[in-house]
């Protein structure tokens, strides 16, 4: 074992006795060439321009790619000063929610009446006749096996109230 390792160091110490050296003349001969290839000084890096400023005022404003609406102010209904919402009701927990979050998922009938399944707000939920949904006062007026109907209350721009039907599908396959 002691051969090898005698052996070992000495191959390692003829190797490292090649690394050493004074000879750097192909070194320099290259620096050399490149020093006389190379410009004398180099270019000062260009001055910057400042540009003016731009604010864009025009985020509130219709998309230009998106098609443009038509309002037809003669076509447009009325509201009424009858129909408003009653401010005094207690409100139920599923008008906290927006009414595009639910969607009908079935319905179930029993001696006490027909009722409708209704997923969204983080369940499926049990309504009836009368029972109250979404943020605008919305009723329902209606349940078949294949719909919810709702009738929702809301303000006509004029200080009125119109009241707006809404029908929520049953959604199969769910």
């Amino acid at each position: 074992m002691s051969l090898v390792r005698g052996f070992t160091v000495a191959l390692l110490l003829v190797v490292l006795a090649g690394c050493g050296g004074e000879d750097f003349s192909d070194l320099d001969a290259y620096m050399n060439e490149m020093r006389l290839r190379a410009p004398g000084k180099i270019e000062p890096t260009p001055t910057f321009r400042s540009y003016p400023t731009f604010t864009y005022n025009a985020a509130n404003l219709r998309s230009p790619f998106s098609r443009q609406v038509r309002i037809d102010l003669a076509g447009q209904k009325q509201g009424s000063r009858n129909v408003k919402p009653d401010p005094s009701r207690v409100k139920q927990y599923l008008e906290g929610f927006n009414i595009e979050q639910f969607e009908m998922v079935g319905t179930i009938s029993n001696a006490a009446g027909s009722f409708a399944l209704l997923r969204g707000a983080g369940g499926v939920h049990r309504l009836k006749v009368g029972d109250y949904l979404g943020r605008n006062d919305g009723r329902i007026v209606a349940i078949s096996s294949t719909q919810v109907d709702v009738v929702e209350i809301v303000p006509d721009g004029e200080g009125a109230w119109l009241e707006r039907p809404r029908t929520l599908p049953l959604k199969e396959h769910s």
